[in-house]
């Protein structure tokens, strides 16, 4: 019998000391000790797949929290069902005993480590969905009051009009004009091509 464990962040930018200090206190190899750095969105993560062909009947997978494994409900549960079933490896997720399916427990003991991995799965799952509907409702009553959503305009100093005129009739580049303005070039830039479609489009 083998012990593994696997930590996971999403991006390359998270740390992974708090997961890789729990799992280490477990008394797991470094070797065996698999980290990805990227989202759960799917499974084509190297390191995951790599842990995976390790794994072997009686062996023990630890993470430290059940989403490790996946971001969303259906996820979650068929890399649980893979991991237990398939693989027939046993999975201790530290932040929740209950999820413990090491040999020597019952037949009780892995139902409710079933139960409660789905019942945690689909809450997981639920708030997801209830903050993107938050969210996309938020929008929506935003839009209804009238307010403009995403970047806010910069307001142009004075003398803008008549500097995009210049530079419309090639009197004046458009570095020359942002440096006038006291305008970033790219700032200038892209409210000066703005300027030059609305005065094409009026009538």
């Amino acid at each position: 019998m083998a012990e593994y464990a696997y930590i996971r962040v999403s991006t390359k930018e998270q740390n992974t000391d708090r997961q890789l200090i729990a799992l280490r206190s477990c008394g797991i190899p470094e070797a065996n000790i698999f980290t990805d750095r990227q989202s759960g969105k799917d499974f084509l993560r190297p390191e995951y797949l790599r842990l995976l062909k390790k794994l072997r009947p009686g062996d023990v997978l630890y993470v430290k929290s059940i989403d490790r494994l996946g971001r969303n409900y259906e996820e979650i549960l068929e890399q649980w069902r893979v991991i237990t079933k398939k693989k027939q490896v046993a999975v201790v997720v530290l932040d929740m005993p209950l999820l413990d399916t090491r040999q020597g427990r019952d037949l009780t003991g892995t139902l409710i480590a079933d139960i409660v991995l789905q019942l945690l799965s689909y809450v997981a799952q639920t708030e997801r969905e209830f903050i993107r509907q938050r969210q996309a409702e938020g929008i929506a009553a935003a839009k209804a009051k009238g307010k403009k959503l995403g970047r806010v305009p910069t307001v142009m100093p004075e003398g803008f009009e008549a500097v995009c005129e210049e530079c419309s009739s090639g009197t004046l580049s458009t570095r020359d004009a942002a440096s006038h303005l006291g305008l970033s070039h790219t700032t200038f830039y892209r409210n000066y091509r703005n300027y030059l479609l609305k005065t094409v489009s009026k009538p």
